[in-house]
């Protein structure tokens, strides 16, 4: 597990600045996934628990929606650099180095958590533990959004991401990987491609019983 984060790590601390501004104001073009994040937050908020972590939050964007749709949102990020770019870019937030897999969070303090495409690099064998940790940190009724590349295959299938090698997965199977994480996978939506590749966009949201 150390070595494929380490050269996550290392790929998105080289570009930083360029991930920053292809990012930033991406939510104003993507009225799909708009909705299914403020979905999200609605469900959160009515948990009576607004405190939501953003995990692999890169440079804070999805962080900072989060706070304006009312969460108490954090960010959480396994570069460092992606981190003190969050923190300069959104002062009144906070942000933090953390493993996905080993989160500073203690056992079911939150009302929800996003995954926003921060998931992608995990390698398929990992990622059952990586869920697990999700789980850990989510109160009874807590609410968890997963979004990522999906694939018409029925296995997951690896690409050359831009920035580092990357998965996209069946719908169906990731699903069933959160069912068996201990989740209520209750909602998803696929829409168009999300690049050339013509992966879908998918957004599964899963709640802890």
């Amino acid at each position: 597990m150390a070595e494929h984060q380490d050269e996550t790590r290392a790929a998105y601390d080289g570009v930083v600045e360029l991930y920053a501004s292809l990012f930033a104001d991406r939510l104003e073009t993507r009225p799909f996934t708009r909705a299914m994040v403020g979905t999200f937050a609605e469900l959160v908020r009515a948990t009576g628990n607004p405190r939501a972590a953003d995990v692999g939050c890169g440079p804070g964007h999805m962080t900072a929606v989060l706070d304006g749709l009312g969460l108490d949102a954090f960010g959480l990020d396994l570069s460092p650099a992606m981190v003190g770019h969050a923190r300069r870019a959104h002062p009144a937030l906070r942000f933090d180095e953390a493993r996905m897999e080993d989160l500073p969070v203690g056992d079911g303090a939150l009302g929800g958590v996003l995954a926003h495409y921060s998931m992608i690099h995990t390698p398929p064998g990992e990622l059952p533990a990586l869920l697990a940790e999700q789980v850990r940190v989510l109160a009874p009724g807590g609410l968890l959004l997963v979004s990522f590349f999906a694939a018409d295959a029925p296995e997951p299938v690896r690409f050359d991401h831009r920035v580092t090698p990357a998965y996209s997965w069946p719908v169906d199977r990731f699903a069933g990987l959160l069912a068996g994480a201990g989740l209520d996978p209750f909602a998803r939506l696929l829409h168009d491609p999300a690049s050339e590749r013509g992966f879908l966009d998918a957004h599964v949201l899963a709640r802890r019983p």
